[in-house]
C-alpha cells in the first residue's frame, strides 16, 4: 500500500479498480464509441493507446499522465458524466489541462447524482507505482491510496 497526495480539481470520495496508461489519454477517441454508438461497457476506443485500448473505463480509477487530442475533451467528459458512462475518478500524475478541468468541473456543478473526483499533481512516482487492477481510494483532501 502506498499513499500519494495531489491537488483536488473536483471533490469526492471513491474506491475503484485502476486502469492505467502512461500514454496521453485522448478523451474523444477513448469515449466516442460509448457516447455516440451506445457501447454500454464503455471500452476505450483509442486504438493509438495500446495500453488501455478495449479496456472498460466506466466506474474505473483512470490513472494517466495527461489528456491529449481534440479541443472537445472537456465536453466529452461532461457528456460521459451526464450519460453516467464516466470513470469513477480521474487521477493525473501531472497538471490537468484546462479542457479536461473544465469538463470535470462542469459535470461536478451541473450533473446531479454523478460524482467523478479528479485529482492532479500526484507525481511520476504515482504512475510508476499503480498497476491495472489495483484498488485505488480517493479521499476528499486529495489523498490517493493505492493497494
Amino acid at each position: 500500500m502506498k499513499e500519494f497526495k495531489g491537488r483536488v480539481v473536483t471533490p469526492g470520495e471513491v474506491t475503484a479498480e485502476a486502469v492505467v496508461t502512461k500514454q496521453g489519454f485522448n478523451t474523444l477517441a477513448s469515449f466516442q464509441m460509448a457516447l455516440q454508438f451506445g457501447d454500454k461497457d464503455v471500452k476505450c476506443g483509442d486504438q493509438s493507446n495500446t495500453e488501455i485500448y478495449g479496456k472498460p473505463l466506466i466506474n474505473k480509477a483512470l490513472c494517466l499522465p495527461q489528456t491529449i487530442g481534440s479541443t472537445t475533451g472537456g465536453l466529452v467528459l461532461y457528456c460521459a458524466c451526464s450519460m453516467q458512462k464516466n470513470p469513477a475518478c480521474m487521477l493525473f500524475a501531472g497538471h490537468i489541462d484546462s479542457l479536461a478541468a473544465a469538463g470535470a468541473v462542469l459535470a461536478d456543478v451541473w450533473v446531479d447524482g454523478v460524482t467523478m473526483p479528479v485529482v492532479d499533481c500526484l507525481g511520476d512516482e504515482f504512475l510508476e507505482y499503480v498497476k491495472d487492477g489495483m484498488t485505488v481510494t480517493v479521499k476528499e483532501d486529495g489523498t490517493v491510496v493505492v493497494e
